[in-house]
Formats: structure tokens, sequence, C-alpha cells
């Protein structure tokens, strides 16, 4: 049995030689510089290392120390159709070496959809956004972070009857909040009528927001980025629109436009196109590049079943005429864009391919990553029978305090 003096000793680490105590300003910094694994462990030394520990003001530090002091590697989701297995509700991200793409750890997403089919919004700061990818079907959301085992199911929308357009993940800095975004619409009497709301996990709830910005009344459809995330840049959230409308002679008429939304002040803008006239271009999305904000183009090529792939990168947030084209690359015309690297390799994949598995023909994608400036192709390991979400992801402590969270 431990006496009492013996209990109310300090832990091993906060003495010195001399028995005298570390200031817990230096405790406090040596635990914010530490892995995600060992700072949850030191949770139990004692009562006030666990209130150190789950406090917002430490977890941001330790946020801040991840940020400088840590390289961000990439967390992949692979959905997996119903055919492929029978235990179809299991669903699995794999997180990926920077750089090379090589697979450090598989983990199994702990929540299921309608659809059987997640989606990954999008990664701030080592939270996961996921929705359903029949997005009008459900509107569940879930944020997670796999790196302490806990996620939490986002309340209803307060947009019950509207169909979801498209999600938007963000990390507010000025207020330390993550945000998320919704874009909803209905068809009242041939109108298209859209609203807006935002979820902030610091309140959690949503609340609607003005649009703030007048879309035309005769839009037959919307194509949102395609089936890409949506570049969180700057404090902003953008979307790559392209509208399909109803002329006045009853002809169809197209336009285009970059929507972006401010996760601080919650108002939208819309963002200047680059002038790239001469080309016809046959689809454009939004996505970042090295920090900034990029336009990705893509045109017919000269050769049959071949594109040009052009890149503009945005210098300057928000200035038109700081728009640059980069580069532009001959493409395989049956590609699937996914994005670029940390480091501005491009990462595509190939249309499927019939491979023979288990003497049965399967069809495969082939992931590639091009650099940009030498045009060098590097296949990576990472197979898949559908479309890849890819992110960056760092550890961290954030959703540790988190109100009605469950651990897994």
């Amino acid at each position: 049995m431990m006496s009492q003096s013996e209990e109310a000793r300090p832990p091993m680490i906060l003495r010195r030689r001399t028995n005298n105590h570390l200031p817990d300003e230096i405790v406090l910094e040596i635990l914010a510089r530490l892995p995600v694994k060992s700072v949850l462990r030191f949770r139990g030394v004692c009562k006030s290392w666990c209130s150190y520990i789950t406090d917002p003001n430490f977890i941001s530090t330790h946020l801040n120390h991840n940020h400088h002091d840590h390289h961000h590697d990439y967390v992949i989701h692979r959905p997996k159709s119903k055919s492929i297995s029978s235990r179809s509700n299991l669903q699995v991200c794999t997180l990926a070496l920077d750089r090379t793409f090589e697979t450090i750890s598989e983990f199994r997403i702990p929540f299921t959809f309608q659809s059987g089919y997640p989606r990954l919004v999008g990664s701030c700061n080592g939270i996961l956004c996921f929705t359903d990818c029949v997005t009008s079907k459900s509107k569940d959301v879930y944020l997670w972070n796999p790196s302490i085992r806990k996620f939490k199911r986002l309340p209803d929308t307060c947009l019950t009857q509207l169909r979801t357009l498209v999600l938007g993940f963000g990390y507010d800095f000025q207020n330390n909040d993550y945000k998320v975004v919704r874009i909803s619409q209905t068809r009242v009497k041939d109108v298209l009528a859209r609203e807006v709301e935002v979820y902030s996990l610091s309140s959690d709830s949503w609340k609607r927001v003005g649009l703030g910005i007048s879309w035309t009344p005769n839009a037959f459809s919307f194509s949102f980025n395609g089936i890409l995330a949506f570049p969180f840049v700057s404090g902003h959230l953008h979307w790559m629109i392209e509208v399909m409308e109803v002329g006045g002679g009853q002809e169809m008429c197209f336009s285009a436009m970059i929507l972006s939304f401010d996760v601080n002040s919650e108002k939208f803008k819309e963002l200047p196109l680059p002038d790239d006239e001469g080309s016809f271009i046959v689809t454009k999305c939004v996505t970042s590049f090295k920090g900034k904000l990029a336009l990705i183009k893509f045109g017919y090529g000269v050769q049959p079943h071949s594109m040009l792939c052009s890149i503009w990168v945005m210098k300057d947030y928000g200035v038109l005429d700081s728009w640059n084209k980069l580069c532009v690359l001959p493409v395989d015309a049956f590609i699937d864009f996914t994005g670029f690297t940390n480091y501005g390799i491009l990462l595509i994949q190939n249309m499927p391919r019939l491979v023979s598995t288990n003497c049965e023909l399967e069809r495969k994608y082939k992931s590639v990553l091009i650099d940009p400036e030498t045009l060098h192709e590097n296949e990576i390991s990472i197979q898949v029978n559908y479309h890849l979400d890819v992110a960056t992801y760092m550890e961290s402590l954030a959703l540790l305090d988190g109100a009605n969270v469950v651990f897994h």
C-alpha cells in the first residue's frame, strides 16, 4: 500500500535530479511535441495531465507543432462495390506515405451509409469529413479523426425539403472552428430554388446563410467540379460551376464560374476565370497546387483519343491578372483527374482496363504520378476498381474535446 506522500509525488518525468518539479509550461511544451499516440497514453498519468491534454488550447498548440514539425501523408479512400465483397458495409481507408504513396496502414470506416458508398468530402487538420456518395438520397454527414478513433454524426440538416447538390469542409482559422457547407436546391414550377446552410463544430448546429449571388433563373442543370473534392485554399472553399441554360431563342447556352466561400465571414463571392480564348474546352475543375488555387482545363488534342490538360495557377488569391498558365500536358482521353500532391505532382487514374483475377476478367484502374515539369510518369502500387478519393492527412487531437463524439 502506497503512503500519501508517495501518491503525492509527481511522475518521474516531472522530477529533476534535485526532486524539484518541472514548470507546467515546460511540461506542456514537451507534451505538445509528442506523437498523438503518446499524448493519448499520458492522459492516464494523472488528472491534471488529462485536463491539460483535453483542453482546447493544448489541442491547438499540439496541432501547430504538427504543422511545422511534420510532413503530411495522404489518406486514400477506395469505395468498394457491394458485388466485390459479401461484407458490403466494410469500407477501408489507406494511409499512404508522402511523395511515394507507399501504404503505411489501413483502417476501417466505423460508420455506414444508406447507399453503401461513403464519399470523402475533405480533410482538415486530421479530421475527415464523409457523406453518402448518393447525396440526394441521404443527408448524413460524419466528422472522423482516425488517429484518436473518434467520430461524430452531424445533426440533421435544417433544409429537409431540398436536394443536396454539393458539400464542402473547411477550417475557420480565426475562430478555431470546423465548418461544413451544404448547397441544396429544389425545382418549384420549373424554377430552381437554391439554399445554403453552414454547420459549425463549435456550436454543433446548422444555420442558413445567404448565397448573395444571383444565378440565372433559366438554368437547366449545374455541374460542380465533376467528382473532385472541393479545394480549401486561403481560408476559402471553392466550387467550379458549369451552367447549362436555355437562351431567348430556346438554344442551349453554357457558362462557367468559380464560386468561393469564406469560412470565417461565411460570405460567397465569384472569382474570375483566366482568359483562354482560342482553345476548345471540354470540361474544367478547380483544385489546389502547392497551396494555391488551380484551374484544370481539358480540351481535345491532335491525336485520336488524346486530350490536352492545361494547368492554371492563381499566384495572388482573388486577383484576375495573377492567373498563370503553368503548363499544358498531353494526356490520354480516358483518364480520371484526381489532384496534385503537396509537391505539385499530378495524380491521375487511367480508365479501367481488363485484368485477369482468379481466372476472371476484372476492370482495374491504373494510378499514375506525373511531374508537370519533366513529364516523368510513375505508377503507384495502389490499385482500385473505382474512383480514388485522396486528401492530405496528419495526425492530430482534433475532436478529442468534442461533444457527442463516439469512440470506436
